[in-house]
């Protein structure tokens, strides 16, 4: 099977980032574009490698989900602790500035996520704080000469501008540490009479020595561990990789009263505190990016094990990193582009295709070829539904049991079932968006050739195509208020990033039109490459010639390296 899959990969068109390697099926990646006729091929592929049975299963059906658990190091299947609810966890942003598509990857993993357990029929308490005290935030807020709180609260607000345009959904809460500063306290006051924490001059320390299985989740041996990223290094420590918990106040920072004089919360201890008071000290899912496995998350556990000798959260889930130039997208090395930044060139739904287009356990290498890739895949798929939308027009949207054709039953079942098995097998949205092609296939089929307008019930298929896909969208959070509308805004967005007005290209149309008819060839043809060459690609037709977005021509071109 996996030289079936090599080989399919051999047939991709040359420019396709497609890397094969004896990694696990979850962590193939695919991306748009293959050679037509291929991607049926390679979901068969998938689907076999899953080892999940075929058959006509509705999406509606079953409730099978497997994970991959950090802790376990291998895929689960889901077992909520109470039956028919799930609580989870997933560590927010610091907010001191704007967010960067790192962090978009994060909630938008978490999303699909939230809305798949969703659609199984889970009731879901999703909890996503903001650290609203930390170092970063004090040092920027001096920097901008504004208070702290007020600066972390201006950026909490952004980034739920910034959530909204991506479509994830509102969590249940979105607690932030100010205002759980009571909570922290009393959990802190619960470690150190367990014997887990010592004070230091107002400073409260966690003993990682004394937590035995310190490092079970990271893989580290506590002899190994250094201070991590914000743990400070200080001779006052019993153990280097001991943390904070508590912090003394400093001239011109922020505190709370508490039993050892003012100060504010370290930054591990947040979310204990904050993840305990809102869905106890053992729920199900807690996640973050993959740079939170250590130190962050493995701190969390200590303490609340520390705190709670029941604390216990099920699986541990983490996504991979961003990457530019195969190196992690963060603030801190400067690599990185904001939320607002890349959603000012590309739709915010392209964006949220683009990190859905690589399973979330695998790094994602950001390329303005990937977001072209996504941009035009989904400008493909809204043309293809707002065509049908078109098609059907004021026709009644209802159709009796029975009235669709066995070949477009078979064909939604079959889509239907792919579905089902790649996102039950932790979240293989590739796979699933893959398997979306056939359907638009046969959409497209029923509407443009003569032999699909002739077909009887053509009207009920294309009415059961467009409801499946639908559904599928909805799922996955890219279901558009109005697909006009938004490829209309892909339109806007690509004629910015090629430089130009509306009326520029329908200038150049007219151009075109009229070398054509002159027998200008040459001058025609010229015209069409400029064009190409921005990303705006002409259509012909008999009822004249239109335009739509495309990659740009630069970046199709296959890349040689010298030796």
């Amino acid at each position: 099977m996996a030289s079936s899959v090599l080989n399919l990969f051999k047939s991709c068109r040359p420019f396709t980032p497609i890397r094969f390697s004896s990694l696990p099926k979850s962590q193939f990646r695919i991306q748009f574009p293959l050679r037509p006729g291929k991607e049926t091929q390679l979901r068969r592929c998938f689907t076999t490698l899953s080892s999940l049975t075929d058959g006509g299963a509705p999406i509606s059906g079953g409730k099978e989900l497997w994970l991959h658990n950090t802790m376990s190091r291998k895929k689960e299947l889901f077992k909520p602790k109470v039956e028919g609810k799930v609580g989870m966890y997933v560590c927010g942003v610091t907010a001191y500035d704007l967010s960067h598509i790192g962090h978009a990857r994060v909630y938008v993993t978490f999303d699909v996520l939230l809305r798949y357990l969703k659609h199984l029929g889970y009731e879901v308490s999703y909890v996503r704080n903001f650290t609203d005290v930390d170092d970063k935030i004090i040092a920027r807020a001096k920097e901008l000469e504004e208070d702290p709180i007020s600066l972390s609260r201006r950026f909490c607000e952004e980034f739920n501008r910034d959530m909204e345009q991506l479509q994830c959904l509102d969590p249940s809460v979105q607690p932030r540490v100010s205002d759980h500063i009571p909570q922290i306290i009393d959990l802190i006051k619960q470690i150190l009479d367990n014997g887990y924490a010592y004070k230091v001059d107002g400073d409260i320390y966690f003993s990682v020595d004394k937590f035995p299985t310190y490092g079970k989740l990271s893989g580290r041996k506590l002899e190994d561990n250094r201070a991590g990223e914000r743990v400070a290094v200080d001779t006052r420590k019993k153990h280097p990789a001991d943390f904070a918990l508590w912090k003394a106040a400093k001239e011109g920072e922020p505190f709370w009263e508490s039993p050892w004089g003012r100060g504010r919360p370290g930054w591990h201890i947040e979310c204990s505190a904050m993840s305990a008071a809102y869905l106890g000290y053992s729920f199900d899912i807690h996640g973050g990016g993959m740079d939170l496995v250590f130190p962050h998350h493995e701190n969390e556990i200590a303490q609340s094990c520390a705190a709670c000798d029941s604390s216990n959260i099920s699986y541990w889930i983490h996504n991979g990193f961003v990457t530019v130039d195969s190196e992690k997208m963060s603030k801190s090395l400067g690599n990185f582009f904001t939320i607002r930044q890349v959603i000012d060139l590309y739709h915010p739904l392209a964006l949220r295709l683009f990190l859905m287009g690589t399973h979330y356990r695998s790094p994602i290498n950001y390329s303005d070829f990937l977001l072209e890739s996504a941009s035009e895949r989904i400008f493909y798929i809204y043309q293809t539904l707002h065509d049908c939308e078109s098609a059907l027009g004021e026709k009644d949207s209802t159709f009796e049991n029975g009235s669709v054709p066995s070949d477009t039953l078979t064909s939604i079942n079959t889509f239907r079932t792919e579905f089902v098995a790649s996102m039950s097998d932790d979240l293989l949205t590739p796979v699933t968006l893959a398997a979306m092609s056939e359907p638009l296939k046969t959409i497209n089929d029923l509407i443009h050739t003569r032999k699909g307008k002739k077909q009887a019930r053509r009207e009920e298929s294309l009415k059961a195509l467009e409801t499946t896909i639908r559904d599928v969208l909805t799922i996955l959070g890219l279901m558009p208020t109005s697909y006009s509308e938004v490829l209309e805004q892909l339109k806007e967005k690509a004629l910015k990033r090629a430089g130009l007005k509306e009326e520029d290209v329908l200038q150049r149309v007219q151009e075109r039109t009229d070398a054509r008819k002159n027998k200008e060839y040459e001058r025609s043809d010229a015209i069409r490459k400029d064009l190409a060459k921005v990303g705006i690609a002409l259509m012909d037709s008999p009822e004249g010639t239109t335009w739509r977005p495309a990659i740009p021509l630069a970046l199709q071109e296959p890349v040689t390296t010298t030796p």
